[in-house]
C-alpha cells in the first residue's frame, strides 16, 4: 500500500491482519525499523538461518513504514533477503509512503530493488491510498471547537 501520511495505510492493513487472525491465519506484524534492527541482531549472532526460517511459518507478515528510514548497505541487503524467502511462500503487506521509483533511494543499490520489486509485485494487489492525513484533519477540527467554544464561552 502506498500513499500519503496519515490516510490510513497503517489502520487498513491492521484490519486485514486482524481478520486473518480472527480466520485462523498466523500473522507477525513489524515495522520495518524494528524488523531491520532483528535483522541486523540475528546477523550478528550467526542465526539469521534460524530467524528466516522461523519468519517463513507466518502465514501473513504485515511490514509497516517502509521508507521512514534509509537502510545501510548490510539492512538492505538482509531485508532483500528475508523478503525474497517469502517469495511465493506466504502472503506480506507493505505499507510505505513511497513510490516504487523511490526504492532505490532507500535500499542504496538499483538492481537489489529492482529484484524486489519484481518479486513484490508479482501476483500482488498494490493499494494507493490518496487524501489529506486523517490526523492533521483532526487536528484541525479539534481547533476548529476549541476556538468555537472560546468564542461562545
Amino acid at each position: 500500500m502506498t500513499a500519503s501520511t496519515g490516510v490510513g495505510k497503517t489502520h487498513l492493513a491492521i484490519g486485514l491482519a486482524t481478520a486473518a487472525c480472527r480466520q485462523g491465519y498466523r500473522v507477525r506484524f513489524f515495522a520495518v525499523p524494528e524488523l531491520v534492527n532483528e535483522l541486523r541482531a540475528a546477523y550478528q549472532e550467526n542465526r539469521l538461518n534460524r530467524f528466516i526460517r522461523q519468519w517463513l511459518k507466518y502465514d501473513l507478515v504485515v511490514q509497516d513504514e517502509l521508507g521512514y528510514v534509509p537502510f545501510d548497505q548490510l539492512s538492505a541487503q538482509l531485508l532483500f533477503q528475508v523478503l525474497a524467502a517469502r517469495y511465493e511462500r506466504g502472503s506480506i503487506i507493505i505499507t510505505t509512503n513511497l513510490e516504487f521509483g523511490q526504492w532505490a533511494e532507500l535500499f542504496g543499490d538499483e538492481r537489489l530493488t529492482a529484484a524486489l520489486i519484481d518479486r513484490l509485485t508479482h501476483r500482488a494487489h498494490i493499494l494507493v491510498l490518496n487524501g489529506e492525513s486523517y490526523r492533521f484533519r483532526e487536528s484541525l477540527s479539534r481547533q476548529g471547537a476549541k476556538d468555537a467554544s472560546s468564542v461562545t464561552g
